[in-house]
């Protein structure tokens, strides 16, 4: 203590307790590479603080507009699976590998566009050019929309998945596919999580094996 000259565990009885001042906060690198044009919105708070976040436009976007290449890390397992994200995966000297973004630091804010359920809130094409993935606007972006991202035909068949569904008035209708998939979802023992794709299923299951 500067006041009383003592070197004391914890805080002085005499003079009290220091002020703190806290660092300024400093977004994560993921964050700091969104485009001035779009804004990252909290969408559900869940366990533990977590935030699920979705990127939405604050102006028109035009169709044709590329963003990428996609951050991550190459990795012959997936670490880090969210459901309501694609998962990603690249050809790299003759190997498969995920893009692997286990946190904010490793990635680029397209780790936070989330995945499109059907052809109408599409807004988004994910597809692997030069061994890099690149997201590219298949119609204009409307102020306030977000974006949400499915794979190309050529991608979806790399990465073992089906198309995207469109809904028709009361009935869901898929588009021709790109891959012969189950009618059933494939379904984890270990958290009975379904999956559209035995390939998303393995890669969820790494996650389990890693924590045995």
């Amino acid at each position: 203590c500067e006041d009383c000259g003592k070197s004391l565990i914890g805080e002085c009885k005499l003079h009290g307790p220091l002020i703190r001042a806290k660092d300024r906060v400093i977004p994560s690198r993921a964050r700091l590479t969104l485009p001035h044009y779009l804004t990252l919105r909290v969408l559900e708070l869940r366990a533990g603080n977590q935030q699920i976040l979705g990127v939405f436009a604050k102006k028109v976007i035009q169709k044709r507009t590329q963003f990428g290449p996609y951050v991550g890390q190459l990795s012959t397992k997936l670490t880090c699976y969210d459901e309501s994200r694609l998962v990603l995966q690249v050809l790299k000297d003759g190997g498969k590998y995920f893009l692997d973004t286990p946190n904010e630091d490793c990635g680029n804010w397209m780790m936070f566009v989330r995945l499109a359920r059907n052809q109408e809130e599409q807004t988004l094409v994910a597809y692997q050019h030069c061994g890099e993935v690149y997201f590219t606007t298949v119609k204009p972006i409307e102020p306030h929309t977000e974006l949400k991202v499915w794979y190309a035909a050529d991608y979806a068949k790399f990465m073992e998945a089906s198309a995207v569904f469109i809904k028709e008035e009361s009935d869901i209708c898929p588009l021709p596919p790109v891959a012969k998939e189950p009618v059933d979802p494939w379904i984890c023992s270990s958290c009975r999580s379904t999956f559209a794709t035995f390939s998303l299923l393995e890669s969820h299951q790494c996650i389990h094996k890693d924590r045995v």
